[in-house]
């Protein structure tokens, strides 16, 4: 099995884009059920406002200092480039979000076995449904859709559980050098610095899968249900 460790945001469009490409590089290798994707915590601006909700483009011109058209022709490059993995991004209605929270419930879908799902469902809800991930609500039903105990979920929300987990896939980020998200690292030997093309991710896969001695997973091609099968048997 081969253990890749992604640091993300998930109000990072980057981040988002760089998971599609992983995920396509993974499949066109043949390694998919060889290998172990964990999301690791990490905040693009960790001094946003717990209850900050303003449109993503008005947040970046105040912090950021880019005038209109500079905003624009960024989402512009950014959305063509989503759309080549097949993510539909609109910007002009995207809503800023602290992510303390959604990192949080992350982890404790991740203790329980949706660590996964919620990693996608939270990227999800932000960049295709334009939801607000400071919200409660919001946060709340991705974790009932899921498949976790709303209530449970709400019980993590009220409290500082799980925090010392983020805080700790923080503190990683920065022992490593981590500047930016998403960064790939794989088997703690090899690292890849954003949503780089598919090729790379893929090259990067087959040298670790060499040395690890991991072979492609056979690809069954044409139409496995030909015949007839009953009565505990099958017959051409």
């Amino acid at each position: 099995m081969i253990k890749i460790e992604v640091w993300s945001d998930y109000v990072c469009p980057f981040c988002y884009i760089g998971k599609r490409e992983l995920e396509k590089a993974i499949k066109e290798t043949g390694l998919s059920g060889q290998v172990d994707v964990q999301f690791k915590a990490y905040e693009l601006d960790p001094t946003t406002s717990l209850t900050d909700d303003q449109p993503v483009k008005e947040s970046l011109m105040k912090k950021k200092g880019m005038n209109d058209q500079q905003v624009e022709e960024m989402f512009s490059a950014v959305t063509e480039r989503a759309q080549s993995v097949g993510l539909t991004y609109d910007f002009s209605k995207m809503i800023n979000a602290n992510t303390k929270k959604a990192h949080r419930l992350a982890k404790f879908a991740e203790e329980k076995g949706k660590g996964p799902e919620i990693d996608e469902a939270l990227l999800a809800a932000h960049f295709s449904d334009n939801r607000a991930l400071n919200e409660d609500t919001v946060l709340l039903d991705v974790a009932e859709q899921v498949g976790l105990s709303r209530e449970e979920a709400q019980a993590v929300l009220s409290s500082d559980r799980y925090a010392d987990a983020v805080s700790q896939d923080i503190q990683e980020a920065q022992a490593i050098g981590v500047q930016g998200v998403p960064f790939f690292v794989l088997e703690r030997k090899y690292a890849i610095s954003g949503a780089q093309p598919q090729e790379l991710f893929q090259q990067t896969l087959q040298t670790v899968a060499d040395e690890l001695g991991i072979k492609p997973s056979l690809q069954i091609l044409g139409d496995t249900n030909t015949g007839i099968c009953e009565d505990g048997s099958c017959s051409i």
